[in-house]
C-alpha cells in the first residue's frame, strides 16, 4: 500500500516537471509572468501620468548630481548662483585720510573691467577697493556717475580671463509676480543671495540732483521688489531666473533702516541708456522737457479741476523759456478750492503716440527712449479738446 502511494506521487511529480518543461520551451514570452506586466506598465505610464514623464528628464540629472533633499527648483537657484556670483563684487571706499567711509556691491558687465554700482556707494571716495569672490582684490577707478538715477561705473585693471560678466536683461518685459533674486553684500556679509518677486513697476524715486528751483529731479522707471535688500546690497544686481540683470538695487523703505519687504531697483533699460555715456563722457546728459506735474490726483481733485479723465499727466508748472514753454504747453493758472493745484492746465495723454497715464510713465519714456535735440509729439487735452504739440528737447540744466 505504502509502495503504491509512493509510486503514484513519483509519477505525479514527473508529470508536473514534464508540463513545466513543455511550457518553458514552447512558449517563452507567454509563460514568463513578469514580461506582460512590465510591458503594460511601460505603455500606460505616459498616457495616465503625462506630467511626471515630462518633468522626469529635468529632475533626474539634478537628483543624480545633488545631495538628497535638493529638488529641481532648489537646483535652479543653486546653478544660477554658481553661474553669476563671481561677477558680483564687494566695494569698500576710503577718504583721503584712508578712513573707511562704507561699503556696497557692484557687478561686472564687460571683460574690459567695467563695474556698475550706485552713485551713493562711491560718493566721496578718494580710494576704492574692489574684492571678487575668487579672493582677488584690486583698486578701482570711477569713470562716471549720475546722481539722478544713482548709477556709477567703476573700472578695474584685471585680465579678461579672470572676469565673469553678467548680462543686462530687458526690464520692460518683467511682470509683477515674477520671481527674482538679489545678490550683494548686506551688512558686509559677502555674496549673499535673497529670493523674492517683482512687487511693482514704474515707481518714481527722488534723485540726488536738483532743479534750478531747489527741488530734486525724479528717477523714473523704478522696480519694486520684496527680495531682501539691506544696507550693503546697494549697487548689486536684481536678476531674473535666467541670470540676467533687470535692475540695480538702490534703496529700501523702512523705519529701522533694515529690510521691510519694500525694496527698489533702477531698471536695466535705464542702465543700458546711461552707462555708455558714463564710460565715454563721465556723465549722462538728460533730455529736458521743462514741466512739473502731480503724480497722482485724487478723484476729488480731478473733479475740481474739471478734467475729462482720471489718467494722464496734468501740468502744474512750465519752466519759463524751456522746451515745453516754447512749444506752447500750458500749466494750471486758475485758483480752485483745492490747495496747491491750479485749474486750466494741459492734460498730456500720450507722447509720440504712446499713451501715458502717469508722470512716471512720461519721465520713463523721456529717459529711456529720447535724446537731446529730439522732437517729440505730445498729445494733450485742453479745455476739453484734443490737440498735438511738437516739442524739441534740450539738455537738462545744472548737469
Amino acid at each position: 500500500m505504502f509502495l503504491k502511494r509512493k509510486s503514484i506521487l513519483a509519477a505525479g511529480l514527473m508529470l508536473t516537471l514534464a508540463i513545466l518543461a513543455c511550457s518553458t520551451t514552447g512558449n517563452v514570452s507567454v509563460g514568463t509572468p513578469p514580461t506582460p506586466k512590465v510591458a503594460t506598465a511601460t505603455r500606460v505610464a505616459p498616457t495616465a501620468t503625462p506630467v511626471p514623464v515630462a518633468v522626469a528628464p529635468t529632475v533626474a540629472p539634478s537628483s543624480a548630481a545633488s545631495p538628497v533633499g535638493i529638488d529641481s527648483s532648489d537646483q535652479l537657484y543653486i546653478d544660477l548662483y554658481k553661474r553669476v556670483s563671481n561677477a558680483i563684487v564687494f566695494i569698500r571706499i576710503y577718504n583721503s585720510a584712508g578712513r573707511s567711509l562704507g561699503s556696497g556691491s557692484g557687478f561686472v558687465i564687460d571683460t574690459k573691467g567695467y563695474i556698475v554700482t550706485n552713485n551713493h556707494v562711491v560718493r566721496g571716495a578718494a580710494d576704492i577697493e574692489v574684492a571678487f569672490t575668487t579672493g582677488l582684490k584690486t583698486r578701482g577707478k570711477v569713470l562716471g556717475t549720475d546722481a539722478t538715477a544713482d548709477i556709477a561705473v567703476i573700472k578695474v585693471d584685471v585680465p579678461a580671463d579672470q572676469l565673469t560678466i553678467v548680462p543686462l536683461g530687458e526690464s520692460d518685459k518683467v511682470q509683477v509676480g515674477q520671481r527674482v533674486i538679489a545678490i550683494g553684500n548686506p551688512f558686509g556679509l559677502r555674496s549673499s543671495m535673497s529670493l523674492g518677486i517683482i512687487s511693482g513697476l514704474g515707481r518714481t524715486l527722488q534723485g540726488d540732483s536738483q532743479t534750478t528751483a531747489g527741488t530734486s529731479f525724479s528717477a523714473p522707471d523704478i522696480i519694486q521688489t520684496d527680495a531682501a535688500v539691506n544696507p550693503g546690497n546697494s549697487g548689486g544686481p536684481l536678476l531674473n531666473l535666467k541670470g540676467e540683470v533687470i535692475g540695480v538695487n538702490k534703496a529700501i523703505v523702512s523705519q529701522t533702516g533694515e529690510n521691510s519687504g519694500v525694496g527698489f531697483a533702477i531698471s536695466s533699460n535705464t542702465v543700458k541708456k546711461i552707462v555708455p555715456s558714463l564710460i565715454s563722457e563721465g556723465k549722462y546728459v538728460y533730455p529736458y522737457l521743462g514741466v512739473t506735474s502731480t503724480e497722482d490726483l485724487s478723484l476729488k481733485e480731478v473733479e475740481l479741476l474739471n478734467l475729462p479723465r482720471t489718467t494722464g499727466v496734468y501740468i502744474t508748472s512750465v519752466v519759463a523759456g524751456g522746451p515745453a514753454d516754447k512749444a506752447g504747453l500750458k500749466a494750471g493758472s486758475r485758483t480752485t478750492s483745492t490747495q496747491g493745484v491750479l485749474a486750466g492746465g494741459d492734460l498730456v495723454i500720450a507722447i509720440d503716440g504712446i499713451e501715458v497715464k502717469t508722470f512716471s510713465e512720461l519721465m520713463s519714456y523721456l529717459v529711456n527712449k529720447t535724446n537731446v535735440g529730439q522732437t517729440v509729439k505730445l498729445t494733450l487735452l485742453r479745455d476739453g479738446k484734443q490737440m498735438d504739440l511738437n516739442v524739441t528737447l534740450t539738455a537738462r540744466p545744472n548737469q
